[in-house]
């Protein structure tokens, strides 16, 4: 069973949510009207956060899964881990300014790219 993985999956999930309700507050804090994506900077890097969580759940999640199963659920769940805590250094940073962003872009970026580099390597290792 994959119950840490599963965990990891739920809390990437509740922290895409979070993103989307700080959408929202974004909005009604700035005056920015749907269907507007822009106007105000507080609510455009707040949009961003959310639409670049969102870009990157798609790279992310099969391959935790996929690292999960052929490489063992407690280490598929570490590394989901730290590609959450990126994310989370990401949101912090960018929400005080686009230019601290970096840090938590670089965090979330080699976790995903471990991940995906991982399960390619182990499911070429079993095909040859």
């Amino acid at each position: 069973m994959y119950h840490l993985t599963a965990l990891v999956t739920l809390l990437a999930i509740a922290f895409y949510l979070f993103t989307s309700i700080n959408v929202s507050r974004a909005r009604t804090k700035t005056g920015i009207k749907v269907p507007a994506t822009s106007g105000h900077p507080d609510f455009d890097r707040a949009f961003r956060i959310q639409m670049n969580t969102l870009e990157w759940m798609p790279i992310v999640l099969p391959s935790l899964w996929l690292f999960a199963i052929y490489n063992g659920d407690a280490l598929a769940a570490g590394i989901g881990a730290i590609w959450i805590i990126g994310r989370i250094v990401y949101f912090i940073g960018y929400s005080q300014a686009a230019a601290k962003r970096g840090p938590g872009f670089a965090i979330q970026a080699l976790a995903a790219v471990a991940l995906w580099v991982g399960a390619l390597g182990a499911v070429l290792l079993r095909l040859v």
